[in-house]
């Protein structure tokens, strides 16, 4: 097996502009990336959780509900992006793979004025149907008609901003500068939290608040824009080719499928359930759901970091490496959330009690342990999923969820009907696990994986050690049901402590240790290398 680097590799400096080298994927730069986005994601969700009381207290209700809803129609228009933020992080990461540095300033014109394009047309169809959404689809109080109706129309100007911005952050992913993408990101997705805090003590109405939020974007915009400029000095010279907009067409629009049909596999099983059920029993349901799923966003931040890294791969036809990079970030995610969704599967009644109360420990305990399977079985997929949009066929994730969505809603119809939202859990679960084996019989075909790299990479260790973690917790459990909940606690606290120390002697190599180590320095965080 070859070695993989365990330097920080080579993401482009800002500091020299001049680039002639080609970026250098290692499984340093990959960790250091992923841990970048993890911060960068659960810092404004820690800001949300803080805020957003104080947000319902000040806007009223109904307000707030106005508000969250023209954050949901705005996530909708995100569509008219039609996968080129996505479609230019992949080919201007080939680029940079290849060393063809001339040609990323074609690549990423032609998707910036596609996206302004893209961006203008989505906020006059924004604007156009404003009447009609506040009017008849909405159910807005008449009171808060005319400043609903003004507050969609400043969230129609941010539509080309947000598109914009995705093309010049997708430069920044090519180029493995996460520090600077998160530098950006955490400050502006925070002050989307804490933005109509102060419109409220500026005694702003919801139009303020969201012509401040407007303004944060564009600052985001101008700092995206400023940072490519500044490592990318090319980009100065602006050009436009009508052969590259088709392949970034042909490739974002099956990225622009998966993002159609997501939603409805997300959302599904809770309009299924308000109709089959109860809405209390959506309440039951969802408040599980939300708690496990909010998981993924420690795979989600690999993922941020493994597509541009792997469609270098690609461009290099470093296959090994590539294989190597996907075997071990499998590992990781195995070891990262694979302890708490033990936790959580064998605690789940004991976790709905102390945060929800007796009633959803009754009925959401089933529900909590279904998810929680099923979000380590699509944990994983993520990095399958990374990998296929990586490589350039995007048209296959797309092709399975469009595969899964009539058999998702035939298993979830029938499964609710029976036994309830258990059976949506289920339900959930099988849905994402045909996802993962189609994913990954893809990835495996395709690239030529083996078995044999799995298990030199670690991944069979780490699942063994996961299931004698999970043997050792539930025996624990059996045997020590009649302590005090604190002693229980202290005693589990201390098992995962043991398998932290079992994975480090055992599932991670002398490479993953070096990795881990590197990363962990906080000057690694929060500094960048040239």
């Amino acid at each position: 097996m070859s070695e993989i680097s365990v330097d920080e590799g080579s993401p482009i400096s800002i500091e020299n502009p001049k680039y002639a080298e080609k970026v250098q994927i290692s499984g340093g730069l990959i960790a250091r990336n992923t841990l970048l986005n993890l911060i960068g994601q659960a810092l404004p969700l820690l800001m949300a959780v803080i805020a957003i009381p104080f947000v319902v207290q000040g806007l009223g209700t109904e307000r707030f509900g106005l508000l969250t809803m023209a954050w949901v129609v705005m996530g909708y228009f995100t569509i008219f992006d039609l996968g080129l933020g996505r479609a230019t992080t992949k080919y201007t990461a080939e680029a940079m793979g290849n060393g063809a540095v001339d040609e990323i300033p074609q690549i990423v014109w032609t998707a910036v004025t596609v996206q302004l394009i893209l961006g203008l047309l989505g906020a006059c169809v924004l604007i156009g149907i404003t009447d009609l959404l506040v009017g008849s689809v909405l159910n807005i109080p008449p009171g808060l008609l005319g400043e609903a109706r003004n507050t969609f129309h400043l969230l129609a100007l941010s539509v080309p901003v947000v598109l914009v911005s995705s093309s010049f952050s997708g430069v920044l992913e090519a180029a493995q500068r996460f520090d600077l993408i998160n530098s950006v990101r955490i400050p502006s997705s925070t002050l989307t939290y804490l933005l109509p805090l102060v419109g409220l003590i500026m005694g702003f109405g919801l139009p303020g608040i969201v012509s401040l939020i407007l303004l944060a974007r564009i600052g985001a915009l101008i700092a995206f824009a400023v940072m490519c400029l500044r490592i990318i000095p090319g980009l100065r010279e602006r050009s436009f080719s009508f052969n590259l907009f088709t392949d970034l067409f042909t490739y974002g629009g099956w990225v622009t499928v998966t993002s159609i049909v997501s939603p409805i596999l997300v959302y599904f099983d809770r309009l299924l359930i308000g109709s089959l059920l109860t809405i209390a029993a959506v309440a039951y349901y969802a408040a599980p759901y939300e708690a496990v799923t909010r998981l993924s966003i420690i795979s989600a931040s690999l993922t941020m970091t493994l597509f541009p890294a792997f469609s270098i791969l690609e461009a290099t036809n470093d296959r090994q490496k590539l294989g190597n990079i996907f075997a071990r970030s499998l590992k990781f995610i195995l070891l990262a959330i694979g302890p708490i969704i033990i936790v959580i599967g064998l605690f789940a009644k004991e976790i709905m009690q102390l945060w929800l109360g007796t009633d959803f420990a009754v009925e959401s305990t089933v529900v909590m342990q279904v998810l929680a399977f099923g979000m380590l079985i699509n944990s994983l997929a993520y990095a399958p999923f990374a990998l296929l949009q990586g490589i350039g066929r995007p048209d296959l994730p797309a092709k399975f969820h469009l595969i899964e969505l009539p058999v998702y809603i035939g298993i979830a119809w029938i499964l609710v009907g029976k036994f309830g939202i258990a059976g949506a859990a289920g339900a959930w679960t099988l849905r994402v696990a045909l996802d993962a084996l189609l994913l990954f019989a893809a990835t495996f075909k395709l690239c030529g994986f083996s078995r044999r790299l799995m298990s030199e990479n670690g991944s069979d260790r780490a699942v063994s050690g996961l299931v004698m973690l999970a043997g050792i917790t539930y025996g624990l459990m059996a045997f020590s049901y009649l302590l005090p909940q604190p002693v229980q606690f202290l005693l589990v606290v201390g098992l995962l402590v043991s398998f932290v120390f079992f994975a480090w002697i055992y599932v991670l190599d002398n490479l993953d240790r070096v990795v881990v180590l590197k990363v962990l320095k906080l000057n690694r965080v929060f500094g960048s290398k040239s």
